[in-house]
C-alpha cells in the first residue's frame, strides 16, 4: 500500500484520467443553511483516500494491539527493576505516543465515518485538545494496572478478564437483544463463517481499545455500516464514571498491599497524582466536545446539557432510593406502633374497669 500510495501520488497529473466521479459533500450549517458542494474526484484521489483510510485502521491496530501491552510490559520491568534505562524511556515515549497517535486516529475516524455527508475540517485546537485529553488518560490506564499487577499478579488477571470479556460480548448482547437479521453485506466473497470471524475481530479490537481508554467508534452489529452513528452521551457518561471508580479502587489496593519496593515512595501523593491526571483527560475530553469539535453545530443537545441531564437522573435515581428506603423503615416500624396501640388501649380499658368497679362497690 504505500509503495503503491506514493506512485500513485508522484505520478498524478502527468496522464489524463479516464473518468472521474462525483461526490456530494454538505457544509456545516452557518445561520441554520447548509450547502451542499459537489467535488470531482479523480480515480488516482480515489486510491489515495482508498489507501489513507487504511492506514488509519492500521495505525489503530497496531496502537492498541502492539504499542499499549508493549508500553505496560517495559513500565512493569521497570517499577521491579527499580531503575528506568535511557534505551527503556524512548521505548516507552515511543509506545505512549503510537498509542495516543491511534487513539487520535480513531477519534478522527469516528467522526468522518458518523458525519460522512459533511466536509468535516478538523482544526489545529481540536487535534491538541485530543491529544491532551488521550495522553492524560492512556498514561494513567496504564499506570493504574502496573501498579496494581506488582502487587497482586494473580488478580490482574481476573481484571483484566472480567473487561475484556465485558466489552469483547457488549456488541453482541445489544446485537441480540435488537432481535435483528445478521449481517451478510460486509464483503460479497466472504460465507457465514468468514462474517463471523471478521465480526469476532472487530469486536476483538473494540474491547483492546476499550481496555485502555474510551474507544470513538462504538461497534453496534445491527447496523449495516456496523458502527453506531448517535452520539451516545449517556453511554460515554457511564463509561468515564465507572472507569474512574475502578483506577480508584485499584489503586486503593495496591495501596493496602504495596510491598518494600515503594518504600522510597510517597504512596498518598502518587494516587493523588493519578486520579488528578485522569480527571484532566476528562477535562480536556469536555473542552473538545463542548468548544473543538469540528460538527459540533450538529448536535441535538451540547456536552453540558447531557452531562446536566445526567446529574438529573443520577439524583431522581437517589431520591427514589432514599424514598423507598424511608417507606420500608415506616412499614417496619407500623407493626410496633400498632402492637403499642393496641397494649395501651387494654391498660385503659382495663382502669376503666377497674374505676367502675371501685365507684359501684362505693355505692
Amino acid at each position: 500500500r504505500c509503495v503503491e500510495a506514493f506512485y500513485i501520488y508522484f505520478h498524478a497529473g502527468r496522464v489524463e484520467e479516464p473518468y472521474v466521479s462525483i461526490t456530494k459533500k454538505r457544509q456545516m450549517p452557518k445561520d441554520g443553511y447548509s450547502e451542499e458542494i459537489e467535488k470531482e474526484v479523480g480515480q488516482a484521489e480515489g486510491k489515495l483516500c482508498t489507501h489513507r483510510s487504511a492506514f488509519s485502521r492500521a495505525s489503530v491496530i497496531q496502537a492498541f494491539l502492539g504499542s499499549a501491552p508493549q508500553l505496560t510490559l517495559q513500565l512493569y520491568i521497570c517499577v521491579l527493576q527499580q531503575e528506568v534505562t535511557a534505551a527503556r524511556s524512548v521505548f516507552m515515549v515511543l509506545s505512549l505516543l503510537s498509542i495516543v497517535y491511534g487513539a487520535l486516529r480513531c477519534n478522527i475516524l469516528a467522526i468522518r465515518i458518523k458525519y460522512d455527508d459533511y466536509d468535516v475540517r478538523v482544526k489545529p485546537a481540536a487535534y491538541l485538545c485530543i491529544f491532551m485529553w488521550r495522553s492524560f488518560e492512556i498514561a494513567t490506564r496504564v499506570t493504574v494496572l502496573v501498579l496494581f499487577s506488582s502487587v497482586l499478579q494473580i488478580w490482574i488477571f481476573l481484571v483484566v478478564l472480567v473487561n475484556f470479556l465485558g466489552f469483547c460480548f457488549y456488541p453482541w448482547i445489544l446485537f441480540w437483544l435488537s432481535k435483528s437479521p445478521f449481517p451478510e453485506n460486509i464483503e460479497k466473497e466472504l460465507s457465514r463463517v468468514g462474517t463471523t470471524i471478521v465480526l469476532c475481530l472487530l469486536t476483538f479490537l473494540y474491547a483492546g481499545i476499550n481496555m485502555f481508554c474510551w474507544s470513538a467508534v462504538q461497534v453496534e452489529l445491527s447496523d449495516p455500516d456496523l458502527i453506531s452513528k448517535s452520539q451516545n452521551w449517556y453511554r460515554m457518561t457511564v463509561y468515564y464514571i465507572v472507569r474512574l471508580m475502578e483506577n480508584a479502587f485499584l489503586l486503593l489496593m495496591w495501596y493496602i498491599y504495596k510491598t518494600d519496593i515503594y518504600l522510597y515512595v510517597c504512596a498518598p501523593l502518587l494516587v493523588l497524582q493519578l486520579l488528578i491526571s485522569y480527571c484532566m483527560g476528562i477535562f480536556f475530553m469536555l473542552v473538545f466536545y463542548q468548544f473543538c469539535h469540528p460538527c459540533k453545530k450538529l448536535f441535538s443537545s451540547s456536552i453540558s446539557e447531557a452531562l446536566l441531564s445526567c446529574f438529573k437522573l443520577l439524583c431522581l435515581i437517589c431520591q427514589h432510593h432514599k424514598s423507598t428506603m424511608l417507606r420500608g423503615k415506616v412499614a417496619v416500624k407500623s407493626p410496633e406502633n400498632t402492637d403499642e396501640a393496641r397494649s395501651s388501649s387494654k391498660t385503659i380499658d382495663s382502669q376503666n374497669g377497674n374505676i367502675q368497679q371501685s365507684v359501684s362497690s362505693n355505692a
